[in-house]
């Protein structure tokens, strides 16, 4: 039996609700949808929030007078003493320098600027690379907050003091973030072991007068900070506001988690479990939840001595999330360390939905679209997904895209290139594309961040994996899996598919005639000899 395979269970003992998602096999309740009464207003509150997003983005003609003159001191601060003092310097001191005093800064400002960081954090090769690298920092760097605020926002949202609930409550936290911490406690009732996700108490007041000072700030800003190649400062605001606004109701994303389960069962895809919500204990800043185990996604050692395959736990992971992007359009928005873990089985935990990314029906098969396209090396066909999914304006002319950006030619190898032709060329590509109105959608932000996490996991779990045979698997998987399905909802006939990985050569920069394999170890040598060039360090 494969590591990461469900054991086989006697079907008398099944847990009932594994029909409704990809929950433990040890349930420390059921999980009866229509018995959750906090699930009533889910869908109004999820609406609610969206409606929100517009108004918490528009300009405002006065912002937040208090917030506003404390923000622009502490970001205005930190460019200045960076402008007086390092600015000078060469260029990897000056990027490492301004970088680390935005990362103090967002520090200083508190829970919404350290969300920004820790989202920004998970984006290497959308920002810039030590920006990337100090807002890493703000991961582990969250203080939490007093216990006594945590009991208050417990009992107040619970309606009942602290100690008629839980038998025991961990005053210290399992792990603090920018909206919420999570401690450890064992309910009253049953005596089961759960964990109780605690919102900060002033964060949803001080994330809406952020984003209305974020919101005025961001047109000034325009042209005048390097800091992403698909997005503007107002773009980015946006952004950032549909991701963060679901995340300050607790109800919403314990809907999520349900969701996420849900479309897992629908695939058969057993190589995930999710916690399941407590049926009661949840409301807008409280999430009573079960308790999962496992080890941590970075401890190899540890997977290895447990007899795990870790390089089926990868390819697991990512035929799941790109299972639940391409045939159900939902996945889990924010995969980083901290949100997961692997079990004894080889399944994967995951924990934390507050970042959950759904797909319409018209953006799904968009999105369907972009990755089979790229899968036979259909250049305008994954110009034209990437404009339904929002990435281009509608009327743009795809045609005059790939003549002006020379897709149609040779690939380029950057490692081939000297630092001033790959500097020249990178620009010259963001500056076509912010001409043609290019921007990064929320939808493919969140995959592209979990694309970099999956990447950094195949470098801890399997550096010897050769990524063009992993992608051929992935590819046939998809075909003898889901073919028909996919076929037929983007209107290409199955025996018409050709897979050509010259493409997904072309992009990884080597030459799709000569190479036949790429261990990650490998891919990730040309990228630091291409950090190098950029740097200026070498030839």
């Amino acid at each position: 039996m494969p590591a990461s395979a469900t054991p086989e269970m006697d079907p008398l003992s099944r847990p009932a609700d594994l029909d409704l998602g990809t929950f433990s096999d040890t349930p420390p309740w059921l999980v009866e949808p229509d018995a959750m009464v906090w699930r009533r207003r889910v869908p109004v509150l999820r609406a609610m929030t969206r409606r929100s997003v517009p108004e918490l983005t528009s300009p405002p003609t006065v912002p937040p007078v208090r917030r506003m003159v404390r923000t622009v001191y502490e970001l205005g601060s930190a460019v200045g003493l960076w402008a007086l003092r390092e600015r000078r310097a060469d260029a990897a001191t000056s990027r490492a320098a301004i970088s680390r005093r935005i990362r103090k800064a967002a520090e200083h400002l508190g829970p919404t600027y350290i969300k920004l960081g820790q989202i920004i954090s998970s984006g290497e090769g959308l920002f810039p690379t030590e920006l990337v690298s100090e807002f890493k920092l703000l991961r582990d760097q969250v203080p939490a907050e007093p216990f006594a605020a945590v009991r208050r926002v417990v009992e107040e949202d619970l309606g009942r003091p602290l100690e008629t609930v839980f038998s025991r409550f961990d005053p210290v936290p399992l792990a603090a973030a920018s909206v919420a911490q999570v401690h450890a406690a064992t309910l009253r009732d049953g005596g089961i072991d759960v964990v109780v996700k605690v919102q900060r108490p002033a964060v949803a007041s001080l994330v809406r007068l952020d984003l209305r000072v974020m919101a005025w700030l961001a047109p000034f800003l325009i042209g005048r900070i390097p800091i992403a190649a698909l997005a503007n400062p107002p773009a980015l605001v946006e952004l950032f506001a549909e991701t963060i606004t679901e995340e300050l109701d607790f109800r919403i994303e314990a809907q999520n988690m349900l969701d996420v389960a849900a479309s897992y069962a629908e695939l058969g895809q057993r190589s995930f479990v999710i916690p399941r919500p407590h049926p009661e204990l949840v409301t807008r800043r409280v999430l009573v939840m079960e308790r999962l185990d496992g080890f941590r996604f970075d401890d190899v050692a540890g997977m290895t001595d447990a007899g795990l395959d870790t390089h089926q736990i990868i390819r697991s992971g990512m035929i799941g999330f790109l299972e639940g992007c391409m045939i159900c359009g939902i996945f889990h928005g924010d995969l980083h360390g901290g949100n997961l873990f692997v079990r004894t089985d080889g399944r994967t935990a995951l924990l934390d939905f507050g970042i959950t990314a759904r797909m319409t029906p018209t953006e799904r098969h968009a999105f369907l679209r972009l990755l089979m396209s790229a899968s036979m090396n259909d250049v305008k066909g994954q110009l034209a997904a990437l404009r339904d999914l929002g990435t281009l304006p509608p009327d743009t002319d795809l045609d005059e895209v790939i003549r002006e950006l020379k897709l149609d030619g040779p690939p380029i190898d950057p490692t081939q290139l000297t630092p001033d032709e790959l500097v020249a060329e990178i620009q010259k590509m963001v500056k076509l594309l912010l001409a043609y109105g290019a921007r990064l959608p929320k939808i493919l932000m969140l995959f592209v961040k979990n694309l970099v996490f999956l990447d950094g996991a195949i470098a801890t779990l399997a550096p010897g994996l050769d990524l063009f045979a992993e992608i051929t698997h992935l590819s046939m998987y998809f075909a003898t899996t889901h073919g028909e399905r996919i076929a037929a909802e983007i209107g290409v006939a199955p025996d018409a598919y050709a897979m050509d990985l010259s493409g997904i050569k072309a992009g990884f920069g080597v030459d799709p005639t000569v190479t036949t394999t790429l261990t990650y170890a490998e891919l990730r040598e040309r990228r630091e000899l291409i950090r190098s060039r950029l740097r200026g360090r070498v030839g």
